[in-house]
């Protein structure tokens, strides 16, 4: 198939979280041509039902292919891919990468045989979760914490807002509070706007506890399903938004950082 050079790479997430994973792709793929596309009016998608999530990423991710011409989509949000991944990729004649909270490798990584997962309620409910326990972690203890507190603090810390270190602090101790939550020596990050919190994250939780994402393998997933193709990205990288333009005004000055230099909404 002829692609043309100019063809982008779509990442779309809720909000911000995606950044972890556009940071990942700019390093590997430095001069191929990306979308950054925030559903900001959607945001949160971890308290809407299954049903809602579904049929709000699909219709959102069909429009976008549409209009964008995509040569690759990625959804680079677990809530919004362990829900909906099966049905985008179904309706979407284009290749798409989900996000997966990264068990397997915490599995490997372990210790104690003590796994937290943090990730928004409606992902930590999955059975894909559970599956993913059952396939990689059946030998460990895996302690599973709804954080949506975590996903508002990592948009308000790109908006420059400070952390609510109370917020991390709690999650922290609902953990440990749980039956082998004081030997957890490996964290999941399992929505990508935790890592985002890192820093705040290692402070609470301590240096030695080892955080993983899946950032730098949904990277390398992208950059070897594009492998052989020609990039051509002279109309710089841009991001699309949905929601109040002047929410993401907001959002301006961190995005630059970034390397996105054009915001327009959807």
């Amino acid at each position: 198939m002829n692609i043309p050079a100019s063809s982008p790479i779509l990442l779309f997430d809720s909000g911000v979280g995606g950044l972890s994973v556009f940071a990942e792709l700019n390093r590997l793929l430095p001069k191929a041509p990306v979308i950054y596309a925030a559903d900001l009016a959607g945001l949160p998608y971890g308290n809407k039902t299954e049903a809602q999530i579904a049929a709000r990423v699909t219709g959102l991710l069909g429009r976008m292919a549409e209009r964008y011409k995509p040569r690759l989509i990625c959804i680079a949000c677990n809530t919004a891919s362990t829900i909906a991944l099966g049905m985008v990729r179904d309706v979407l004649e284009v290749p798409i990468v989900g996000t997966v909270p990264a068990i397997k490798p915490a599995a490997s990584l372990t210790k104690t045989g003590v796994i937290g997962l943090l990730g928004t309620e409606a992902t930590i409910r999955q059975h894909y979760v559970d599956n993913l326990e059952a396939e990689f972690a059946s030998d460990k203890k895996l302690l599973r914490l709804a954080a949506p507190e975590l996903v508002e603090a990592a948009e308000g810390k790109l908006r420059g807002r400070p952390v609510d270190m109370k917020v991390i602090e709690d999650a922290a101790e609902k953990l440990r509070a749980m039956p082998g939550g004081d030997e957890i020596d490996t964290l999941v990050l399992a929505c990508t706007h935790f890592p985002l919190l890192g820093r705040e994250l290692h402070e609470v939780f301590g240096e030695e506890v080892n955080l993983l994402h899946g950032a730098g393998g949904i990277a390398r997933q992208i950059a070897r399903l594009v492998e052989g193709q020609t990039f051509d990205r002279t109309a710089g990288r841009r991001a699309v938004m949905t929601g109040d333009p002047d929410d993401f005004r907001q959002l301006t000055k961190v995005l630059k950082v970034y390397g996105i230099d054009h915001i327009e909404q959807f």
